[in-house]
Parts: structure tokens; C-alpha cells; sequence
């Protein structure tokens, strides 16, 4: 019988930092049923000129479902007040895939046979050059979770890479400690992803069988450290379909909420990922979230937390992220290649995930403008010179 670890105890040499925010978040978990709304419920949170976490769990709940085409004119008009017309661009840059992690869901698990590889610091330039050529000016650096295989110093080196071609550089790799993030600010990173993929503890633990990972507390609490290491911005989201969906749902807004009170100088934002395909486990669908679902995430987001951006993927088709950016999201990734390179050589790793929509820059540019918004690839201008 395999003795797997405490998924709610910290491993030696994780940071623990004194907040109250998980707390908070298991407790309205605990006490959100989203059958209890009725359609009263939703009309009555759809006249509030702003949403409290009550009106927000009711325009998740199945009730507001016959309310979508009220949600999305609201969000329209929202996205409109906060951002105007404009939609920013970015790409990812996946610069290794190695993985010290068993999660069930994901292409990079350690235990996937799967090309492995990491890009030298020389290839990493040729990849930035590249993708600076097509006109962006936003990049998104990721690796697998891979303390051994990418360390701190290796991702701070690709951070210095990327901000001498990129006013923008956000990295999505495994969580850190305080000061390791305030060392990847002082490099030049501006931004970090992190998302809890489920915030149900028990599935939590089902579905992350062994690695740092494994450890729930240390991921929830990593926005937090970022932003005390100087992160301008942080990212939040749910894996869509790896649990209730609704419920996960409640929880990322409750947690945004919850960081934007404490941190009010932060720029915080919303990822929306459903479950995809991924090498050696081809049946892996959406979870049972379809996109009306995933529209009703988008649009509560919006409603609950207007000002907070909402970036949609690559693991969308094409139809669907055209009709939300303007609607919900404000930001759109394009030119996108999930394996380690690929933009401007072979690629020397696989794929984390399958992606739907595989346009290029300028493709998604000319759907921009067609829809009668402004293409934006940079909007901030960096007030330090990185490291």
C-alpha cells in the first residue's frame, strides 16, 4: 500500500506565510450550494450596481442560465467601461516540460513518457527574437515543475532574456517563496499565473498523487507571496471539469475578492481552462463544461470583479474566443505552440495539452479588428530596468 503525504501539510522548505485568506475561501466553499438560487435570486443580483459574493454565487448557479443574453450585454457594457475596445495579445514560450509532479490531468506529469527537454539560453533568445518579429509584445514564460530541471536561476536568466525583447514578461511555473519571486521581479518579470485547479481539497488530493504539488496550502498562498515580492499582477483559475465546476468557480472569484480587498494596488486576472487532450490519454474531454458553462464562468467573472482582465486560450476553438473577447475576456493569446519551442526551431519537447485554435498573430489581429475592436500588444511601460 502506497503511504502517499499529508496533502494539507507543508513539505520541509516551503514558505508559510500568516494569512487568513484560505480560510476565508474554505468557509464560503463550505457554505455555497448553488441549487438553493431560484430566478428571483439572479434578477435581483442582475439590478445591483455591484455584485456582493451572495449575488455572485447566484449568477453561477444553473437559475441564471435563462439570464445569459442579460449577463452578456452587462458584461458587454462592463468590459467596455473598464477597457474600452481594446484587446491585448500575447503568446506563451514554453522554455522546459519537465515535471516532479503526478497530476492525473496533465501532459507534463512525471509519469508520462513523453519528450522531455529545456531550451539553452541561446535558443531561448532565438525563440524571443522570433516571436518578437511578429509584433507582440507581451510573453508568457512557462516550464513544467521542475525545481531539479528549472531552477530559480535558469528561469530568472530566461526572465532577463525576455525583457529585453518584452515590455511585458509574465511567468506560469511552479509556486516559490517571497523572496524567489522578488528575485524573478528584480529580473524583470511583471506577472504570475498560478492556478489551484481545484480548490475541493479532497479531489485536490485524488487527483495529485505525488510531487510538491501535492501540497495544497503552498499553491493556494502563492499569489500572495508573489505580490509581496513586488508582482504587479497575479492570475487565478480552476482547472474547468476537474471538480464541480460552479463550485471552483465560486471559489477563484471568492479568492480574487478576497486578495483585491487586501491588495488594492494589484492587477489581478482570471484564466478559464477547461480539461483538454494531452499525449497518452486522448479521451480526456472538457469534464462535462460546455461552452455555454464556460460563458457563464466568463460572465459572472466580469460582473463580480469588472475591472479584473480575463484571458482565454488556446484550448478554445477559434468561434468561441471571437464572440467573448469585447464580451468578457480582454486578453487572447495567439501564434501559440505548446511544446518546448517551436517558434523558430523544431520543438525539443512535447505538448503539454491539445490546442483548438492554432491561428497565427496576424490571423487573430484581423479578427480583432473585423469585430470592431483595437488589437493592443503592449499597454505598460516598465519603470525599472530588470536585473
Amino acid at each position: 500500500m502506497t503511504i502517499r503525504a499529508n496533502h494539507m501539510a507543508y513539505a520541509e522548505g516551503m514558505e508559510a506565510i500568516e494569512s487568513d485568506v484560505l480560510d476565508k475561501v474554505a468557509a464560503g466553499l463550505a457554505a455555497y450550494d448553488y441549487r438553493r438560487y431560484t430566478g428571483a435570486d439572479v434578477e435581483r443580483a442582475l439590478r445591483q450596481e455591484q455584485l456582493s459574493v451572495a449575488d455572485y454565487g447566484a449568477l453561477l448557479s444553473p437559475a441564471a442560465d435563462a439570464n445569459l443574453e442579460e449577463m452578456a450585454a452587462r458584461a458587454t457594457w462592463e468590459t467596455r467601461r473598464h477597457f474600452g475596445n481594446s484587446v491585448q495579445l500575447f503568446t506563451p514560450l514554453y522554455i522546459a516540460n519537465y515535471c516532479e509532479n503526478h497530476c492525473v490531468y496533465c501532459g507534463f506529469n512525471c509519469s508520462n513518457r513523453i519528450v522531455r527537454g529545456r531550451l539553452s539560453g541561446e535558443e531561448i533568445e532565438d525563440e524571443l527574437k522570433a516571436i518578437a518579429a511578429t509584433g507582440l509584445r507581451e510573453i508568457l514564460l512557462l516550464t513544467g515543475e521542475s525545481r531539479r530541471q528549472s531552477g530559480v536561476e535558469y528561469i530568472g536568466e530566461a526572465v532577463r532574456l525576455a525583457a529585453r525583447y518584452f515590455p511585458a514578461v509574465g511567468i506560469e511555473i511552479y509556486p516559490l517563496d517571497t523572496g524567489e519571486y522578488a528575485y524573478l521581479h528584480q529580473c524583470g518579470a511583471d506577472f504570475v499565473s498560478v492556478y489551484q485547479e481545484t480548490y475541493n481539497t479532497d479531489r485536490y488530493e485524488q487527483v495529485h498523487l505525488r510531487g510538491p504539488k501535492r501540497v495544497f496550502p503552498y499553491r493556494f498562498h502563492a499569489q500572495e507571496r508573489a505580490l509581496r515580492g513586488g508582482m504587479r499582477g497575479v492570475a487565478l483559475g480552476a482547472l474547468l471539469g476537474l471538480d464541480d465546476f460552479r463550485n471552483d468557480a465560486f471559489a477563484v472569484g471568492l479568492h480574487a475578492h478576497l486578495l483585491q480587498q487586501k491588495y488594492p494596488h494589484a492587477e489581478l486576472s482570471f484564466s478559464v481552462p477547461r480539461l483538454r487532450p494531452y499525449i497518452n490519454n486522448t479521451a480526456t474531454g472538457a469534464g462535462g463544461v460546455r461552452e455555454r458553462q464556460l460563458l457563464q464562468v466568463m460572465l459572472a467573472y466580469r460582473l463580480f470583479m469588472p475591472f479584473a482582465g480575463i484571458t482565454i486560450s488556446t484550448r478554445e476553438r477559434a468561434g468561441l474566443r471571437d464572440n467573448v473577447i469585447g464580451m468578457a475576456a480582454t486578453k487572447i493569446s495567439a501564434g501559440v505552440r505548446v511544446g518546448v519551442g517551436g517558434h523558430n526551431a523544431a520543438e525539443k519537447g512535447d505538448e503539454q495539452f491539445a490546442i483548438a485554435d492554432p491561428r497565427s498573430v496576424a490571423e487573430v489581429h484581423r479578427t480583432i479588428l473585423a469585430r470592431g475592436l483595437q488589437p493592443v500588444y503592449t499597454d505598460y511601460v516598465r519603470a525599472y530596468t530588470p536585473c
